[in-house]
């Protein structure tokens, strides 16, 4: 069972699709502090429900952070609830693994998806990555990772990315607003702080996910500049 990473940002699992860091209702909490974002609802459910109908999996992994805001607000759980609405039909299972903003979601039980705080799939354990558990091999999301690349006349853009280790992988986050920390500088899961390893960084861009070499080989090239 080989972990396949998606150009979407999801991750292939065997039978089941894993994505993680939605951050739902991110735009409603922008806006009480006075920030008005557009709306992207439609486009990650559109975008899901699209890599839901071609890799054809029974179940889907939400793997932390499904909702952004700390206090319960009605309008974001309308969002839940229109999300479960458009993608249950599509999968047999949703399990929720919990992230630290997965507060107030026991009522998603009611809408048949299973809240868990860590999931096994064959040799992977599935945790958000907010804080260490025992184990081996995880994948977790939290981190949002992301690297900086600079053109030839200095131009920065920065993108999400999978990292890819042998007993660790860390997930983007599928919400369009994360925009991702930058793991050439600073790390934010302990996951990453205290289990290292010389990560495979495989950036999607497009349809493609394309394979940067390893985090030690960029932070040589980064340091070079």
């Amino acid at each position: 069972m080989k972990p396949k990473p998606l150009p979407e940002k999801a991750l292939k699992l065997g039978k089941n699709v894993i994505i993680a860091d939605v951050h739902l209702g991110y735009e409603i909490a922008m806006a009480k502090e006075g920030f008005y974002l557009p709306r992207v609802f439609h486009d990650v459910v559109r975008n899901l429900k699209n890599i839901i109908q071609r890799e054809k999996p029974k179940g889907l992994i939400i793997n932390g952070d499904f909702k952004h805001s700390f206090v319960p607000e009605w309008r974001e759980k309308t969002e839940l609830r229109t999300f479960l609405e458009e993608v249950s039909p599509l999968v047999s299972e949703i399990v929720l693994v919990r992230g630290n903003h997965d507060v107030g979601v026991l009522w998603l039980k009611e809408l048949g998806v299973e809240i868990v705080d860590e999931l096994e799939i064959g040799r992977w354990k599935l945790v958000h990555g907010h804080k260490l558990v025992e184990g081996e091999n995880f994948i977790i999301g939290h981190e949002h990772p992301a690297i900086r690349l600079r053109d030839e006349v200095g131009a920065v853009i920065k993108v999400p990315a999978f990292l890819m280790g042998k007993h660790l992988i860390v997930l983007p986050a599928f919400s369009p607003w994360a925009y991702g920390n930058d793991v050439l500088r600073e790390i934010v899961s302990p996951f990453l702080k205290y289990r290292r390893e010389d990560f495979r960084v495989l950036v999607p861009v497009g349809r493609e996910v394309l394979d940067f070499g390893t985090l030690s080989k960029l932070q040589e090239a980064l340091k070079r500049l």
